[in-house]
């Protein structure tokens, strides 16, 4: 899958990649929308729930190492076939559980099986797209996340009462089998030679890069709060700080999640022309990540008089981290990153 996609294939690559990443994203965060369920049927306290929810994370880290690897050696269809299998005995077991350390284990595998769903696409397409093209499925693929997350709030709410919690674990192991499905009809074959000149590179000329040394805490704090706050913190602050409702809270989590979604298809639209007039991912980094930042200190100012709009505000702000994530691809050689250096781009 090295040669560059034409419009058609690029357009059924970029859906079957993003059909998987769908449920990746919902099953990150539906134990938001469950927790209410879990606490009143299972009787687990909020040291619990976090415990749980952590789980699927700790599966999810674990593997991102290994992950490079593996997409380098084995290709992005096969790699990622392979995982979801994980995901799907991980969602069987859920919902088969009947113990907490149950609920735990299977919460990780799910981590596991679903740990490829993001990384895997990014790296068919810095193979198979064009540089500008890149910079507008990535921003794609995470509205598609969004998109994941808002049908893990109200929509999970309305399916609940017709299939209970383990009936909704077992279709989302259904739907991943389709997922898998159409991944293995419509993703081409990865390419044998461009994988063996992807193994030539390491993790140490990765780790030595000033550019990956100044975004790192990038991705780890700004981002990875966002993703916090999107999946584990906005609900419990509505209802624990502000005094919110459950039923409150999912409509604010539905309407935080539905501006990502725009604003991650904002960005997929309009990052190709920012760039083509000097508006790259690391200038657009220094004028709004400060934006995100304040916005984050405004909420805890304000406390219970913060609703979701300072959550919005905030996530909105950092989304601009994930931009950063294509600059980096290109800045390393093709043998690293899958593309040549196009620093233009950023």
């Amino acid at each position: 899958m090295s040669a560059v996609l034409g419009s058609r294939a690029a357009l059924l690559v970029f859906a079957s990649f993003a059909f998987a990443y769908f449920f990746s994203a919902l099953l990150r965060a539906v134990t938001a929308t469950l927790a209410p369920v879990f606490s009143a049927e299972l009787e687990l306290a909020a040291s619990d729930l976090g415990l749980l929810a952590g789980a699927y994370f700790l599966g999810f880290s674990a593997m991102q190492l290994p992950l490079g690897s593996a997409l380098d050696r084995w290709g992005s269809k096969r790699v990622l076939l392979a995982l979801l299998s994980v995901a799907v005995l991980g969602c069987a077991g859920f919902a088969l559980a009947q113990s907490f350390t149950g609920m735990m284990l299977t919460r990780v595998l799910i981590g596991v099986g679903v740990s490829a769903c993001l990384m895997a696409p990014l790296t068919a397409f810095r193979q198979s797209f064009s540089a500008a093209a890149q910079l507008r499925a990535n921003s794609w693929m995470l509205m598609t996340g969004s998109l994941g997350m808002l049908a893990s709030t109200l929509p999970v709410q309305w399916l609940l009462p017709a299939l209970g919690w383990r009936g909704l674990f077992w279709l989302l192991a259904a739907l991943l089998l389709l997922a898998m499905l159409l991944l293995a009809l419509l993703i081409p074959r990865d390419a044998p030679a461009a994988a063996a000149d992807a193994r030539g590179g390491s993790y140490a000329q990765v780790f030595r890069s000033p550019l990956f040394i100044r975004l790192l805490p990038l991705g780890l704090l700004p981002y990875g709060g966002m993703v916090a706050v999107q999946s584990l913190w906005a609900g419990p602050w509505l209802t624990r700080v502000c005094g919110w409702s459950q039923a409150e809270a999912a409509q604010g989590l539905f309407f935080l999640n539905l501006v990502m979604l725009f604003t991650f298809l904002a960005w997929g639209l309009l990052m190709p022309r920012l760039a083509a007039h000097g508006w790259g991912a690391l200038r657009l980094l220094k004028w709004l990540l400060p934006f995100g930042l304040a916005s984050l200190l405004l909420a805890v100012a304000l406390g219970h008089r913060s609703g979701v709009w300072a959550w919005v505000l905030f996530c909105v702000g950092t989304s601009v981290v994930t931009l950063s994530q294509p600059a980096v691809g290109q800045a390393f050689d093709a043998r690293l990153a899958g593309v040549p250096c196009q620093p233009s781009i950023w």
